[in-house]
């Protein structure tokens, strides 16, 4: 159970480490929502974080057609290669 401290004017939220760790919330940076019921507490999700992961992930089940192979072997491209 996490439990309310005050510290200085306001107050913080203590939680317990096997709750931090169940909810892999280790060295995270927390956003809050205001809820119908409460608090939500979960973790700062950054743009696109987590795809190149999902994508492998697609990629191990099922096989890249060659048209999907040939986008992924693609070199990446910078600023330097377009036209302005």
């Amino acid at each position: 159970m996490a439990t309310l401290i005050r510290i200085g004017n306001s107050h913080g939220v203590r939680i317990p480490k096997a709750i931090i760790e169940q909810a892999h919330l280790q060295h995270s940076e927390l956003q809050f929502k205001v809820v119908d019921d409460g608090l939500l507490i979960q973790p700062v999700r950054k743009p696109r974080q987590g795809w190149k992961e999902q994508f492998d992930q697609a990629l191990r089940c099922q096989e890249a057609s060659a048209t999907d192979q040939e986008w992924l072997d693609a070199p990446l491209t910078t600023d330097e290669d377009w036209e302005w």
